[in-house]
């Protein structure tokens, strides 16, 4: 607005006052003290180290061979499976012989499970006839022990790669399926008419409507059908293949090697808790819109 003396005043709009109903407050978010933090992460691992302690003290007062010292597996478990050569990323040759195996199994046939087994369940969710057509067969296979067609399997695939794959796939994409299938129809149905009234594609509906509201049901299917397909790599293993940590624990068992077995037993355990690690960080990362925190911060 002109000023008194002629002149064009280009003043900046002030802004709007910190009580304004319509700006937005943004709370500071709050850290937990580090003693506080320590405290929860002691909290959440005393029952392991209190078991490990016991092993320690009741295996070193009654010395056996079949339970050895807890100190005794770990040095073992390090002689194992690690060496000093950083161009093996500190991996033992054995690691490569006996590990390596193990994973691509299991990273085949949980992965062609997860292929198979999310858009299955995104059809059986979006559709109720398909659903119970199919659904009654999909939750009597998941009654089954699918350890009771390792027999079949080897009839089918002998005792080959395929054989474990098979297994891993069709223990775990049951799971995939009914997770898939409970969180895609969960999934509020006024979200669907509104991105409908927006006239948006089928396409845009799934990937940016559908499946994001579908996903917490869908993660929930991958972090257990996970478990399932370790124990199912470490089972087949043990009935029938020539390599794998399955067919280590094995194999030392009946050569009284104890020490080597407890070592590929706690293999199997730390593989189990990396891939467990890595989905929750992946979960996290998807499913960051839907994490809240309390004005506590926890």
């Amino acid at each position: 607005m002109p000023d008194p003396s002629g002149a064009t005043s280009t003043l900046a709009p002030s802004p709007p006052p910190a009580d304004d109903p319509a700006t937005p407050v943004r709370l500071p978010r709050r850290k937990r003290p580090f003693g506080r933090r320590i405290v929860s992460g002691v909290s959440s691992l005393w029952l392991l180290v209190a078991i490990a302690i016991l092993w320690q003290v009741v295996a070193t007062l009654s010395p056996t061979l079949y339970f050895p010292p807890l100190s005794k597996i770990f040095v073992q478990f390090g002689n194992d499976w690690f060496a000093a050569d950083p161009s093996s990323l500190f991996l033992s040759q054995h690691f490569f012989d006996a590990a390596v195996p193990s994973l691509r199994r299991l990273a085949q046939g949980w992965g062609l499970a997860l292929v198979v087994g999310i858009p299955v369940g995104i059809l059986l969710g979006r559709s109720a006839v398909a659903a119970a057509m199919y659904f009654p067969f999909i939750r009597f296979w998941l009654a089954e022990p699918k350890s009771a067609i390792i027999p079949v399997a080897v009839q089918i695939f002998g005792i080959a790669d395929s054989m474990n794959v098979f297994l891993i796939f069709v223990g775990t994409v049951g799971l995939i399926i009914v997770n898939t299938a409970d969180g895609v129809a969960g999934v509020d149905r006024m979200t669907l008419q509104t991105a409908r009234s927006l006239r948006v594609s089928p396409f845009t509906l799934y990937r940016r409507v559908l499946v994001p509201a579908a996903m917490p049901g869908i993660l929930t299917g991958v972090r257990v059908s996970i478990g399932v397909a370790l124990i199912l790599m470490v089972i087949s293993e043990l009935y029938a293949t020539t390599a794998g940590v399955g067919y280590e624990i094995l194999l030392n068992q009946q050569s009284f090697k104890f020490l080597q077995m407890w070592s590929a037993f706690l293999l199997i355990g730390v593989i189990s808790v990396l891939l467990n690690v890595v989905l929750e960080l992946i979960e996290k990362r998807v499913l960051r819109w839907q994490r809240r925190e309390g004005l506590s911060g926890q």
